[in-house]
């Protein structure tokens, strides 16, 4: 009987299931309906009782209150949308207090959104508690003056829902999704990706095929693009695709610091999700909203250049600290820059003026003793 009456764990108990498979069963399996009964009748190790379950389809831990706390209008208006340093202290947990410093420097600098744990903020070091608490911190804080965009993707789609739906819980305004990497999947395998998790509130892809290993090509943003939550896409392959995209009327944000200019005023971009706005939100805001602003943009490229002379975030993370807004601290694997770069970063100071970046100290080189470098936080 035990092997007859069987099936997977995991679903929910229906009391008339129960009741009436009871009945059938005689009185040797009949169970008086109580708060008891709600619980699944264990009839071997891993198995349940048919009686005692109903199949019922997963509901997604959704609320409509959070999800319509922001529309997804509210998102593809955004033109500066920074993807912000997560500071550390040296022992390597998160430094709130230089973290809510640099956030307020968006704000006074312009920057209408913030990415919380994505790459720059090294939300792949994270634990995916402190992920979540510092996205709730974000907006608990800041919430009213800065739209705040919590990367919960994921290369498992599991994972995806389950961080997406934490972080919509504690007021996230919206959600950044990447397309699964390393354990890639087919372009139908990314369309149902996006979809499980595109309902649950605003939401942003991020293409970045040379940190992913495959692009998202324009057959899978256009097959999710009439989802309502669908806010746009963080691209990163160049203006030919930027380009493709707004022709569509697809919100784009441009995922390189050194194209944005252009993608902005040449190629329809919304914006640009940056890096370099950590340093000098001001001149970002102002190469987003200014058009004639060609002479700016020169005059940005070598900061633009030398924060990706290695992968990001490690020359932000260099600079931040030479500047004296964060500690010099580092989780591994990440190390800082040598200290001729170091050297490099000074002289591009004073060439864009140190009264454009954020804190208020000089820059310095500092010596290599003074980063302390974390394998264990």
């Amino acid at each position: 009987m035990a092997s007859l009456l069987t099936a997977s764990p995991g679903v929910r108990l229906a009391r008339n299931d129960a009741t009436a498979a009871a009945a059938a069963l005689g009185p040797a399996l009949r169970l008086p309906w109580s708060a008891s009964a709600v619980a699944p009748l264990r009839i071997s190790r891993g198995k349940f009782a048919v009686a005692a379950i109903s199949l019922d389809d997963y509901l997604p831990m959704r609320s409509s209150e959070v999800k319509n706390r922001t529309s997804t209008a509210d998102i593809t208006s955004l033109r500066l949308i920074t993807a912000v340093k997560t500071p550390y202290l040296p022992d390597g947990r998160f430094d709130l207090e230089a973290y809510d410093s640099l956030i307020n420097m968006q704000i006074d600098g312009g920057a209408e959104g913030v990415i919380v744990g994505g790459t720059t903020g090294e939300g792949h070091l994270m634990s995916w508690d402190e992920h979540i608490m510092l996205i709730g911190h974000t907006v608990n804080c800041f919430g009213t003056n800065i739209k705040v965009i919590g990367n919960t993707g994921s290369n498992s789609t599991r994972e995806a829902i389950h961080a997406t739906e934490q972080g919509f819980a504690v007021g996230m305004h919206a959600a950044l999704h990447i397309n699964p990497y390393y354990g890639k999947t087919s372009i139908e395998g990314l369309i149902s990706h996006f979809e499980a998790v595109l309902p649950m509130g605003p939401t942003i892809i991020y293409n970045v095929p040379s940190r992913t290993g495959q692009d998202i090509p324009p057959a899978v943003i256009e097959a999710v693009s009439s989802f309502s939550n669908m806010a746009g896409v963080k691209e990163c392959v160049g203006h030919e695709r930027v380009k493709c995209y707004t022709d569509k009327g697809i919100t784009i944000w441009s995922g390189n610091d050194d194209e944005c200019h252009d993608s902005r005023w040449k190629h329809g971009a919304t914006g640009v999700i940056s890096v370099a706005s950590n340093l000098v939100p001001g001149l970002m805001h102002s190469l987003m909203y200014e058009e004639q602003t060609a002479t700016l943009n020169e005059k940005l490229l070598p900061l633009m250049k030398w924060l990706f002379c290695q992968p990001n975030p490690i020359a932000l993370n260099t600079a931040l600290a030479q500047l004296g807004v964060v500690r010099p601290v580092f989780r591994l694997p990440y190390v800082p820059l040598p200290r001729e770069k170091r050297s490099e970063f000074v002289r591009i100071v004073e060439s864009i003026g140190r009264e454009n970046f954020v804190g208020q100290k000089e820059a310095r080189v500092l010596d290599d003793d003074d980063f302390v470098l974390v394998s264990r936080y």
